[in-house]
């Protein structure tokens, strides 16, 4: 495979930067002949419809297309990404919009600055030009109408300084916004509604809520151990002076954050709130209405993100540094499903539209393989598995086709 650009070849090994491991190996890319590789569906649960799925290597600057269906697991395409020959650009953020018809997608490393990408699904093709955003885009979010895509700077490499959610109008790729809101932003969703949009400030201990039309802030509330409630300003619970870089607790977790949430999930209806806190092994579930703490979920170590089933009965957390998913009874809180990922550091999670399948992606260390898993809701146990790139991240839904 090479990038359109180059005319060396792309199997020369490379130094990869591993973000959410933070180690540094010297590896090579994925290669295309592992897209015929295929995982043979467990015995005696094979799916009765056909699911598709994207993921992010950001390692190997690739994105995959994942199809699982009776056949097994499958990567059907994999198609490059980049614009600079000799830097790795880092996929991380996906989603796709509701309508299926495109993928946004973020890269963190840029000199300085990442990029907002939107391409058109099925043919996989770039549509209009990438466009600088802030220091590490990381996660996002597209309202519904798909005009709108919310992007978080997590500005991982730079100072302990507030960083911004990014706002594209994606029909022309334009930044028409860029909201200030706190130091590491991460784990962008948008409410069920559209009103809200969602992230957590993993230096701060913060949720933060914007509005989704003015583009401002309009709420924040502290997750902070024994400090929960309402806040007025980023730096509320946190002296930012003299923070540091805490690589043991992977992706940046201050020394003195006791949460360093990662993710805000909200409910499928309401204004329930869900924040993985990393540290503490827990999710809080806030209510952005009252903005008070309604419970706390304990969890295994490490939960990194978040989803809700469609049918709102479930909330499946990936594992970060406990290397699995868990999945948890939102009626009652309690845990109800824990199982372990194929490989290392486990990181994004997608669920089918029926409520029935978690598509979780894994990282992996150095210059092993990332690894794409499939779990069975329903019936408690992993159902596929396929690898993909180094350092699979970003992980999005795309379409479901009966039988």
């Amino acid at each position: 495979m090479r990038k359109p650009w180059l005319n060396m070849d792309w199997s020369v090994a490379r130094v990869l930067l591993v973000w959410g491991g933070a180690v540094a190996a010297i590896g090579t890319p994925y290669l295309a002949s592992a897209q015929q590789k295929s995982t043979p569906p467990t015995a005696g649960v094979a799916p009765a419809a056909t699911y598709w799925v994207y993921v992010g290597a950001e390692s190997a600057d690739l994105i995959h297309r994942i199809r699982f269906g009776p056949e097994g697991t499958v990567v059907e395409k994999t198609t490059e990404i980049g614009t600079q020959a000799a830097e790795t650009e880092g996929p991380h953020g996906l989603q796709i919009s509701r309508d299926g018809k495109y993928l946004h997608m973020s890269t963190g490393h840029g000199q300085p600055d990442g990029m907002y990408w939107k391409y058109d699904l099925g043919p996989d093709t770039l549509v209009g030009n990438p466009i600088s955003l802030g220091m590490f885009p990381a996660s996002l979010d597209v309202t519904s109408d798909g005009r709108y895509a919310f992007v978080v700077n997590f500005n991982l490499h730079g100072e302990m300084v507030p960083s911004s959610v990014s706002v594209v109008y994606t029909p022309t790729n334009t930044e028409v916004a860029r909201t200030t809101t706190c130091v590491m932003p991460h784990g962008s969703r948008i409410r069920g509604d559209g009103a809200k949009q969602y992230s957590t400030c993993m230096m701060n201990d913060q949720l933060v809520e914007l509005d989704t039309r003015n583009f401002k802030v309009t709420g924040r509330f502290s997750v902070a151990a024994g400090k929960e409630g309402v806040v007025s300003d980023y730096h509320a619970d946190h002296d930012m002076a003299g923070m540091k870089m805490d690589n043991a607790e992977g992706h940046g977790a201050s020394l003195t954050a006791s949460c360093s949430p990662t993710w805000a999930q909200p409910a499928v209806t309401g204004t329930l709130v869900y924040v993985a806190c990393n540290k503490t092994n827990e999710i809080l579930e806030v209510d952005a209405a009252t903005w008070k703490l309604t419970r706390r979920i304990r969890t295994g170590v490490g939960p990194y993100n978040l989803a809700v089933t469609p049918d709102g009965k479930l909330l499946v957390a990936t594992l970060k540094k406990g290397n699995g998913i868990q999945a948890f009874d939102l009626a009652t809180g309690s845990s109800v499903y824990e199982d372990r990922t194929s490989t290392t550091l486990a990181h994004g999670v997608t669920v089918s539209p029926d409520s029935r399948y978690a598509f979780v992606s894994s990282e992996g260390v150095g210059a092993a393989p990332g690894k794409v898993d499939v779990f069975d809701l329903q019936a408690h146990r992993k159902v596929g598995t396929v690898d993909v790139g180094q350092q699979a991240s970003g992980i999005a839904f795309w379409k479901m086709e009966p039988k």
